[in-house]
């Protein structure tokens, strides 16, 4: 499973980036506001950083300015990934720019139908929300679930990219179920490497060889 960073947060990026675990990020409305910064800046700046796909969200509800706000977003580099919500006019855009070899993630996925029609568009990428689901009392991973199948089925090429992460629990559902990305926010990602048992462990086994007096160097 491919893990994305869900931010814009430079040094976060870098810092993943450089350890080599990272494959892609995805950003938001809300998150580009969050960083006070212009949208073009930000997005140049990352996808110089990382190689993989980048996720950039259109502002517009009408297909046209759909397609055109994806056309200008998709310039900036090659691994500029055009977001747009899944409605009719997101999906005919979404098809537009598919077609011309443009990458699209369909985003605010809710259902397997919005799923199927998604990958019937053509999407690169379909973004389920499984936090939201869950807060709503439904069932978030049973979704990822329910699209992997259908794509399964049916041979589509769409990859289902899981949103919306709360809990180092979903991102291990995501991967148990075979969701293909992960897009996870930062004070969710710092925790992927945590465990007691491990911090324990390891001031243990330090301790005992520094008893030793020994050293590898």
């Amino acid at each position: 499973m491919q893990l994305f960073l869900d931010g814009s947060e430079i040094d976060k990026i870098i810092e993943y980036n450089n350890i080599g675990i990272l494959d892609g990020i995805t950003t938001n409305p809300s998150i580009i506001l969050k960083s006070g910064k212009n949208v073009f800046e930000v997005i140049a700046e990352i996808t110089k950083i990382v190689k993989g796909s980048v996720s950039v969200e259109v502002s517009a509800t009408d297909r046209e300015e759909m397609y055109l706000q994806g056309k200008k977003l998709s310039a900036i580099a090659e691994n500029v990934t055009v977001k747009l919500p899944i409605t009719w006019e997101g999906l005919a855009a979404c098809k537009r720019l598919s077609d011309e070899g443009t990458s699209v993630n369909m985003t605010l996925c809710f259902s397997s139908s919005q799923a199927l029609l998604a990958a019937k568009a053509k999407a690169s990428f379909v973004s389920p929300f499984i936090g939201r689901l869950d807060d709503s009392n439904q069932d978030g991973a049973n979704l990822i679930s329910e699209i992997k199948k259908i794509y399964i089925n049916y041979g589509f090429n769409t990859k289902i990219l899981a949103a919306s992460i709360r809990t180092i629990n979903h991102v291990k559902e995501c991967a148990s179920i075979g969701a293909d990305v992960a897009t996870i926010p930062v004070n969710v990602f710092d925790k992927l490497i945590k465990h007691p048992l491990t911090d324990s462990g390891l001031k243990q086994f330090t301790n005992d060889w520094n008893k030793t007096g020994q050293s590898i160097l």
